[in-house]
Order: C-alpha cells, then structure tokens, then sequence
C-alpha cells in the first residue's frame, strides 16, 4: 500500500495495519520485537514499526541527506526491515538500533548526496547565542550552532565514524545501542569515540557533541 507520511507518499507494499483477531493485545501493548513476531503470521502487524519509528528515521535522514532523499531513505529502510523481519533476533524488544543500521546502510548508498547535504550545512551560519542560557552550561549550545562546524568535521571523518558519531549526537542513541546499529561492540565503540572526540571538541570550540549522553551512554 501507499501510506501518506510527512505531506509526501512512502511505498509500504504489504504493510496493512495491526489485524489482531478479537482477544488479540492491541499494538500498542506490544514490544517491537513482538510486533514483528507476530508479523511473521499476518504481516499488517509490522504497519505499527512503521508508525513508531518513522519519524525518528525521517529526521535523521533529513539531517543526514536533505529533504529530497530523506522520505526515500525512510521507505527503504521500512522495505528492506519488513523483507528481513524473519531474521529480526526478539530477544531484543527495542527495534530502534537495527532500523538505524537498516537506514545507515541506505544512507552509504546516497553518500555523494550526503556530501552535498554536508557541504550545505557548512554554508549555514551559527545563530549567535542569547544572553540568557537558562543556567545551561558553557558547553551546552544548541544544535544550530554546533551544525556548520560540526558539518566541517563530519567531512574529514571516515564514513563508518561519521554515522557513528551522528547516530549518537543526532540520533541519540546509547552506546550499545550504537554498536548494534554499526555491527561492532561497545568496546569499539568506545575507541572509536576515543579517538574522535579530542579532534571533535576541538572543532566545536571546546563543546562536546556526546556529552548529554556521557552519563547513560553505556546503557
């Protein structure tokens, strides 16, 4: 079927809607791992990975490629996980890092326009900061101002290192969450990490992209 999502149209063939026969817990009282059991037996069930996670995926795309490819990665990814969901390990409830790896892998196959998006991003000037913080520290700056240096760094980054450092200072995620995304563990998460951030902060004036995550990374 076609799905309407962000104003545009995302092909999601085969994906109908959760149709739990009565008795059955609604999808929302599900994980996603048990989402995507289910939709081993009756496939409309995986419509509610999509309705989870689409957004968070189609902001991270947009971050990553621009607008025009952002709602192609986003179908891709949701594609490509429905067409794999036998392989999906259900031990594991969260599904959000492997979409993420799905997206990366999608996003490799549109580097020549993530180097485009980067070179926009270095052309946006930083919008100077207010006089009032809210009481946030010196190195807390918002991620406008981070953007065009960050862009700058970004560049100079292998590819692998680069998606792993947005998928946590963009996207969010832990880092063995991360690692699961990229295919490694969090030991080389970490030393990967390590030799990166110096070259990072230093790029950023002193402000650490990873630090709102330091205290819960390892989660």
């Amino acid at each position: 079927m076609l799905t309407e999502h962000q104003g545009r149209t995302v092909g999601t063939s085969g994906l109908t809607g959760p149709a739990g026969s009565a008795g059955s817990r609604p999808a929302e009282a599900l994980s996603d791992a048990g989402l995507i059991e289910r939709s081993l037996a009756e496939p409309g069930w995986f419509a509610a990975i999509f309705d989870r996670h689409a957004d968070e995926i189609l902001r991270y795309a947009h971050a990553r490629l621009g607008p025009d490819l952002a709602e192609d990665v986003v179908a891709e990814t949701f594609l490509a996980a429905f067409a794999r969901r036998d392989r999906y390990d259900t031990a594991r409830a969260d599904a959000r890092p492997w979409l993420y790896g799905i997206a990366v892998r999608q996003i490799g196959r549109h580097r020549r326009a993530g180097s485009r998006r980067l070179r926009l991003l270095r052309s946006i000037p930083a919008e100077p900061a207010g006089e009032d913080v809210g009481g946030r520290a010196a190195e807390r700056v918002t991620a406008e101002q981070l953007r065009p240096r960050l862009a700058a760094v970004l560049s100079g980054l292998s590819r692998d290192d680069r998606e792993l450092l947005l998928l946590i200072a963009w996207a969010g995620l832990s880092y063995a969450e991360s690692a699961e995304a990229m295919g490694l563990t969090v030991s080389a998460v970490k030393s990967r990490l390590n030799r990166i951030r110096t070259r990072t902060r230093k790029a950023l004036g002193g402000a650490d992209p990873m630090s709102a995550d330091e205290e819960t990374s390892d989660g």
